[in-house]
């Protein structure tokens, strides 16, 4: 294995593939055939396909085995796959050819020595330092070089593994530099989508997105990317279609290679993102499907095993109490410390459901056990084992400082960044909406619907969330509130309505 995908898949002939996006980038090779598959190796690594770079390399390599760049492209590779061992046995590879190769081959060489010098020692600010000024030694020597502003970009993101998706308001200028070298690739487009997905505003972050999976159509991380905003932005539908196009794409791919769906991260992931958008409309019996498919599926990171919990939660907002304790103990059993956390926050919050105060209690003491293994910030991040404490402050009775930390629990939601967080907290204000209807604590109940039509005015569960406090109130302000959920939900299921109180 190299990282979680078998060597043997890793290796296999590849062919050279068209729509996937263009990159140049001229090596030393005398092999216009080499050249050709390493570059194919680019675009997919840019696009966080791992397996297929890996098979673009690899087949360089035995047309060229001279062919350092396609060595460094592997190590890259291997990094997306979490195989630091053979990334750095790649590097050396690479390294050890460099007297073979161009002044500029040798610079990108120096530069991936320090990167590892970084990742094996990442708290030390020295050694980032002398990474990031290789990068810009490599700049100062070859400023038209949009691959290295790329990497200047990923190197202002604050970890050695980063692949575009933390970048901020100071990685934007790296990514518009790499765009203006080389128009007429999609690699810039890319990041600068994430980007802007990150920092705002959401009408940029969609047009760079729309870019990017026009210029590279077989991708389906690309129409992936353009499903969040068009999400964010209230076009749910037309998401869906994306997220679909993703889905049909990769599922092709799955069967004319003869690879299982299992070892591609990026399929769970899109899978996810698609019930969320169905969960959107009320087609629960789709978003319950596609939820039910991404849980099953195994994860890579533990970013990416906390997001799991999607799956108990939506079973909570279901009323369906048990089947979520049961997903929960999945997450608990997980060896990565913010699925345990995960795990444990949506066990208690089941038992409370099912009555059981002290074993959810219980539960909650494990949760800030848990957060304590986990990266530092962690806590900070993720408001899970305070939303729970919040809810059983609030089945005990007490209200004020139940309302006031469930209160600090949203407002932290609503900071989370990025596509898959800003979907996931429409409907964790939801469910506390509900929670507030069905224990009586109507000011929450109000205040939360409030707040979701303000954080997503495309949903249609704020309106009728704030339609049933205004009912219970007597205002009859609650039927303009439940015509525009009615319009909103209009090809939703028949029973999205079933646990109104």
């Amino acid at each position: 294995m190299i990282g979680w995908v078998p060597r043997e898949i890793l290796e296999r002939p590849v062919t050279l593939r068209s729509g996937i996006g263009i990159v140049h980038d001229k090596t030393s090779t005398s092999s216009p055939q080499a050249q050709a598959f390493y570059e194919q190796g680019l675009a997919y690594l840019n696009s966080y396909v791992w397996i297929e770079a890996a098979r673009s390399f690899n087949h360089a390599l035995r047309i060229d085995p001279s062919l350092a760049m396609a060595y460094l492209g592997l190590s890259d590779a291997y990094i997306g796959l979490q195989d630091v061992q053979a990334a750095t046995a790649a590097f050396q590879n690479a390294s050890a050819l460099s007297e073979k190769v161009s002044t500029r081959e040798r610079g990108w060489i120096a530069i991936r020595a320090r990167y590892f010098e970084y990742l094996a020692d990442s708290g030390n600010m020295q050694k980032y330092f002398a990474y990031r000024q290789a990068i810009a030694d490599g700049l100062t020597t070859n400023p038209g070089d949009s691959l290295l502003w790329v990497l200047r970009g990923f190197a202002d993101e604050g970890t050695p593994i980063a692949h575009g998706q933390n970048g901020g308001i100071d990685t934007v200028a790296f990514y518009e530099a790499a765009i203006a070298n080389a128009p007429d690739s999609f690699v810039g487009h890319h990041y600068l989508a994430h980007t802007f997905e990150n920092v705002g505003p959401m009408e940029p972050a969609m047009e760079q997105s729309a870019l990017y999976a026009r210029m590279a159509p077989a991708i389906p991380h690309a129409h992936h990317m353009y499903g969040h905003e068009l999400r964010h932005m209230g076009h749910t539908e037309e998401a869906i279609a994306e997220f679909l196009k993703a889905d049909d794409l990769e599922n092709t791919y799955y069967k004319a290679e003869n690879i299982p769906p299992a070892y591609d991260w990026h399929h769970a992931h899109n899978l996810q993102l698609l019930a969320m958008c169905y969960e959107a409309l009320g087609q629960l019996k789709l978003a319950e499907t596609n939820y039910g498919a991404a849980f099953s599926l195994p994860a890579y990171s533990d970013l990416a095993d906390y997001n799991r919990k999607a799956w108990p939660e939506f079973l909570l907002s279901r009323g369906r109490p048990k089947e979520a304790l049961d997903a929960a103990q999945s997450l608990i059993q997980s060896h990565w410390t913010l699925a345990q956390f995960a795990g444990h926050s949506a066990a208690g919050r089941a038992l409370l459901a099912l009555g059981k105060l002290d074993d959810a209690k219980n539960e909650l003491s494990l949760a800030e056990q848990s957060i304590q293994s986990a990266p530092a910030g962690a806590a900070d991040r993720f408001p899970d084992a305070s939303a729970l404490r919040a809810e059983i402050l609030l089945h005990e009775k007490n209200w004020q400082e139940g309302n006031a930390l469930m209160s600090q629990v949203e407002q932290k939601l609503e900071t989370l960044p990025g596509p898959d967080a800003w979907s996931s907290t429409t409907f964790e204000l939801d469910r506390i909406s509900q929670l507030g209807r069905q224990l009586g604590d109507w000011e929450l109940a109000e205040s939360t619907a409030r707040r979701m039509i303000d954080h997503d005015a495309s949903y249609a569960g704020g309106y009728h969330a704030l339609g049933l406090v205004f009912e219970h109130k007597g205002d009859p302000a609650y039927r303009q509130q439940f015509a525009i959920a009615d319009k909103l939900w209009s090809k939703a299921d028949a029973d999205v309505h079933q646990l109104d109180p």
